[in-house]
């Protein structure tokens, strides 16, 4: 027997079309550099979109040719998201945070032909175009400046410069979509390269039309075109999390913070166009919530508003400070290779009425349960599958269609991928018998002491609920005689004080005291990688030759 149900092809292309025909008044709202508001209807977001599709054909753009953007979050980058893939081209984010002599190797890696950038962004491109020279550069006039344009010499190895307007303007209305598969790559962004050479994720129609849906559901992020969305997670990140697919397919109203990600900026922001949904990093919230408090009466918290954070640990204390403000916090976990969400929090029914208040936080404060056709298992350092008991723990490995299966032009790395095809993920992980996953650490960083693990986001998060505490991160430090043991670097809010002892018996209920760190170093900031998360390598750098008092 066969089935009768008709094959057709998931596409990013129809994901547009119903935006057009169904949300032509949905708006989108982008901030300047200037800070001044500029609006698009989704009417004329499509005509756009479709022009930049029509300028990349006329400009000779093949299929699976790679166009790399270095732009913050705006219309015109969402433009792109889908304008390049219409084109029958694969967009490739490129991250402005990265050294720029990264960025040129990235570039270079993923033989990117054309580049889109921010005028803003200029000067950040001519500290790395010496390492990939782009065929064509196409610039966006986000400050509003002239773009000085020039023909281009393929001889001395000059990019031609077009401005992103002008090409948009001499655009036909007829534009037909090129013939592709749903497993013709339409994006790829580069993993960040903490342990080794960034490698690049690609994605197709079918895993980035699979995703959007799945983060639409009502017990995930609940996405619906009565949503004004936020999203102050890059667009060089991960695709922001694949929220800007979701919003559009669906309609949402859109509210990009073009390059003033600063909390008073957030703040002043949210007072002009309320976001219902917004989502970031925690260290972005961190910083908002700290202002917010600090300035009673200032700013007004959006009514309802509701947050995914995700990209590192998120703290409990930051889920119950917004929650005293009527924001609720959903963590989530993911990777660049996951598209990446690949679980998020909901308060299950089964649970209604079972836990306290208290108990619900410690719930809050766990990464949630795997997302819909995306399975998980854990693997011990033996290589047996671990019961998902809550307490037994191991490598967590995940698949399913929106999981990569390889990393572009790179050989498969059986680090990476397991004999039966499971990404390892690298993170150490547990998950409980009501699905619930507990990141306990990136396995780099587990801190074994005397045969014992310790969790460093454990005691991260004990920390870190400390009033006078804004920041900390926990590393491990070689000892003579129990091979490692914690290092606290803690990083004071301003204006308040603590000692170590008293930092260590704030946390002491919570552990055993051989996994209470035996040090506390105060720092003025913690180093962060390019994505916003915590650079313990730089932490496990500064303090290689710690001596421990005999």
């Amino acid at each position: 027997m066969k089935s009768t149900m008709m094959s057709v092809a998931l596409s990013l292309n129809d994901l547009l079309e119903r935006a057009a025909s169904l949300f032509p008044q949905s708006w989108i709202v982008s901030r300047l550099p200037d800070k001044s508001l500029r609006t698009h209807s989704y009417a004329e977001y499509y005509r756009r979109t479709r022009a930049l599709a029509w300028t990349l054909a006329r400009l000779g753009l093949r299929k699976g040719d790679r166009v790399a953007t270095l732009c913050w979050n705006h219309h015109a980058h969402l433009e792109c998201y889908f304008g390049i893939p219409a084109a029958g081209g694969v967009m490739h984010t490129l991250n402005l945070r990265l050294a720029p002599d990264e960025i040129g190797w990235i570039a270079h890696h993923a033989d990117d032909r054309f580049l889109v950038v921010d005028d803003i962004l200029l000067p950040l491109y001519r500290q790395f175009e010496s390492l990939h020279r782009f065929e064509r550069v196409i610039v966006v006039p986000f400050s509003g400046a002239p773009v000085a344009t020039r023909a281009g010499d393929p001889h001395a190895g000059e990019p031609a410069v077009d401005d992103y307007e002008a090409l948009l303007a001499q655009a036909s209305g007829h534009f037909d979509y090129p013939a592709h598969d749903e497993n013709d790559p339409v994006a790829m962004c580069y993993t960040s390269g903490t342990t080794g050479k960034p490698k690049g994720v690609v994605y197709s129609h079918r895993s980035t039309v699979i995703h959007s849906l799945i983060a639409a559901m009502p017990d995930l992020i609940a996405l619906s075109g009565r949503d004004v969305v936020l999203p102050v997670t890059p667009m060089f990140h991960a695709n922001s999390w694949g929220i800007p697919y979701a919003a559009v397919m669906v309609g949402a109203r859109i509210v990009f913070p073009g390059p003033h990600l600063q909390p008073q900026d957030l703040l002043d922001l949210m007072q002009i166009e309320p976001p219902t949904l917004a989502l970031g990093v925690p260290t972005i919230w961190l910083g908002l919530i700290q202002l917010f408090e600090a300035h009673p009466g200032k700013w007004k918290m959006p009514a309802g508003m509701r947050s995914m954070v995700g990209g590192a640990a998120v703290p409990e204390a930051l889920i119950r400070s917004f929650d005293r403000h009527g924001v609720r916090l959903a963590q989530g976990w993911g990777m660049t290779e996951t598209s990446p969400l690949a679980s998020l929090f909901y308060e299950k029914p089964e649970l209604a009425g079972t836990l306290d208040q208290d108990q619900w936080f410690a719930r809050k404060a766990l990464a949630g349960v795997p997302v819909p056709l995306v399975q998980m298992r854990l693997i011990d350092e033996s290589g047996r599958q671990c019961a998902h008991d809550g307490t037994d723990v191991g490598e967590l490995q995940v698949r399913g269609p929106t999981i990569t299966g390889g990393y572009y032009a790179v050989p498969r790395d059986p680090e990476k991928f397991s004999d039966d095809g499971w990404l390892r993920t690298g993170d150490v992980a547990a998950i409980d018998a009501h699905g619930y996953l507990r990141i306990a650490d990136r396995t780099k960083d587990l801190i074994k002491s005397g045969g014992e693990w310790i969790s460093s986001v454990d005691l991260e998060n004990a920390l870190m609920a400390h009033p006078s505490v804004a920041e900390a991160a926990v590393i491990a430090v070689a000892h003579p005689k129990w091979t490692e043991r914690p290092l606290a670097c803690v990083v004071l809010k301003p204006g308040m004080s603590a000692e170590p002892d008293e930092l260590r018996a704030f946390i002491a209920p919570r552990f055993a005291s051989w996994q209470l760190p035996d040090a506390i170093e105060f720092i003025e900031a913690i180093p962060r990688t390019a994505t916003g998360k915590f650079w313990k390598l730089k932490l496990r750098e500064r303090y290689a030759r710690w001596e421990w008092p005999d």
